[in-house]
């Protein structure tokens, strides 16, 4: 078994947020990486068996397109991610995992779950179903795993353990998730078929009280501080709070953040930094319009050990800093400006990211 991936994860929601938007921000840590990819995957007929990181082969029917961030391993690119979106406005990131099960184990890592449920669901509400049913099929006994899931509506936060799982329904407010253990605890609002007669079963609960899942598993969640200014429930929170928030959360090991501003009515917006520390990086926004592309410069190309992104990025100057912070908020107003006036994504937002991307790397050259 090998350790994976923490995300340091905070969720505001109305009424917190600006015009009822669901906003989740994310700044990655992968415990065996340097190096996080940036990739989008278009929707897809294909219906071929894929072979998943962890070993299992699953039906891989028609998939709707996604954006996913992944970590770039000794053995190669990953199949799965640590956190994404699809087209459906869904976004699912790894809040904590332990116990991955090795390649040739026939079993799915938290990863790989990521990416499933990005490719096959049309809500949150969905993906934690399609979760379980995964889990339940070819979960791995020693795995623990935590999850965020959300769409413009609707947060839930999904826990894992070996074969079974719980997940948590958050209806307001704001949340610094934890970032170690399994994050539901006796708030359940959906789970495994009979989840109590199998934790007894498995000699994890004796049936007496009720059942607090990541006890069962001797996985408890601490609570976490909000770190920086607190929202104030007051519609004031929005994307460069969320910025902030990240940037107050940053750790020398967070190798890359993104944040997702889920609307319920507009064009919901994703950005991501695809280099490390978000207080020296700018974040870059996608939208999953009619045609979109992003950069060759956030993927490892063969026979590199990082992207062209980081590279110029770990060489810039000093100076560049303010440059960066700079572009970031001009390209926020531009940004907010459009999507302020179009309901729908047109094709001038296509090559959005790409942009974004090579305005930043002129910083660097």
């Amino acid at each position: 078994m090998s350790s994976a991936v923490t995300g340091a994860c905070f969720i505001v929601l109305p009424p917190n947020s600006r015009e009822k938007s669901v906003i989740f921000g994310r700044n990655s840590s992968p415990a065996d990486s340097e190096v996080q990819e940036v990739l989008f995957y278009p929707s897809s007929e294909a219906e071929d068996k894929v072979k998943c990181d962890g070993g299992a082969e699953i039906d891989n029917g028609p998939s709707f397109g996604l954006i996913l961030q992944k970590s770039q391993q000794s053995g190669g690119s990953i199949w799965g991610g640590e956190f994404g979106n699809n087209e459906k406005n869904v976004s699912i990131g790894i809040i904590w995992s332990d116990g991955e099960p090795e390649p040739e184990s026939q079993s799915l890592r938290s990863t790989d779950l990521v990416r499933l449920a990005l490719e096959r669901s049309s809500s949150s509400s969905d993906a934690v179903d399609k979760i379980g049913s995964l889990v339940s099929s070819n979960g791995c006994d020693s795995a623990r795993f935590s999850f965020v899931i959300c769409d413009p509506t609707e947060v839930w936060l999904l826990s894992v353990g070996g074969k079974l799982w719980a997940a948590q329904k958050i209806e307001s407010g704001f949340q610094s998730l934890p970032t170690a253990g399994l994050g539901v605890s006796t708030s359940i609002d959906k789970s495994s078929e009979d989840l109590g007669d199998s934790l007894k079963t498995l000699g994890l609960w004796s049936g007496d009280g009720e059942v607090n899942f990541s006890n069962c598993f001797s996985c408890p969640a601490t609570t976490e501080n909000w770190p920086g200014e607190e929202p104030t429930g007051d519609g004031s929170y929005i994307l460069t709070s969320m910025f902030e928030t990240l940037r107050s959360a940053a750790t020398e090991t967070n190798r890359s953040s993104s944040v997702s501003v889920l609307s319920p009515t507009g064009i919901s917006c994703h950005w991501f930094t695809a280099t490390p520390n978000p207080k020296e990086s700018v974040f870059k926004p996608f939208v999953f319009a009619p045609n979109p592309k992003i950069s060759p410069l956030t993927k490892v190309l063969d026979g590199e050990s990082v992207t062209l992104l980081q590279k110029l990025h770990a060489q810039r100057k000093p100076e560049a800093v303010l440059d960066l912070k700079n572009l970031e908020a001009s390209c926020v107003e531009e940004v907010n400006a459009y999507l302020n006036e179009n309901p729908t994504p047109t094709a001038e937002l296509d090559e959005l990211m790409k942009d974004c991307v090579e305005a930043e790397v002129k910083f660097y050259r």
